[in-house]
């Protein structure tokens, strides 16, 4: 019949749910690597829009990239890296990126 969806009570988890519920979050942009790209966009003279275009993504990942907010991702670092030539992963962040295939050949 009707109304079969009806809650009954709370389950003796809720309170453990209830407590364990912040630390699950995501792992943001350091704060490091959102000032390196403010630093090297304003440096080429891009706005977050200029720089959103050439690296075929919306301003608002750019933005949510430069105040902290956005979720990594490999594929939009890697973009604004090559754009930029700046490094925005690994442990060099902020260093220049080097050209591709200037790696000397032992």
């Amino acid at each position: 019949g009707a109304g079969g969806n009806r809650q009954k009570g709370t389950d003796k988890n809720t309170a453990a749910l209830d407590a364990e519920t912040e630390k699950l979050a995501h792992k943001t942009v350091s704060v490091d690597v959102a000032q390196t790209i403010m630093k090297a966009r304003s440096d080429k003279g891009l706005t977050r829009k200029d720089l959103a275009t050439k690296i075929n993504e919306k301003p608002t990942v750019v933005q949510e990239y430069e105040t902290g907010k956005a979720i990594p991702n490999q594929q939009t670092l890697g973009k604004m890296e090559r754009c930029l030539g700046v490094k925005l992963r690994g442990k060099d962040i902020g260093k220049p990126l080097e050209p591709r295939g200037s790696k000397a050949k032992k």
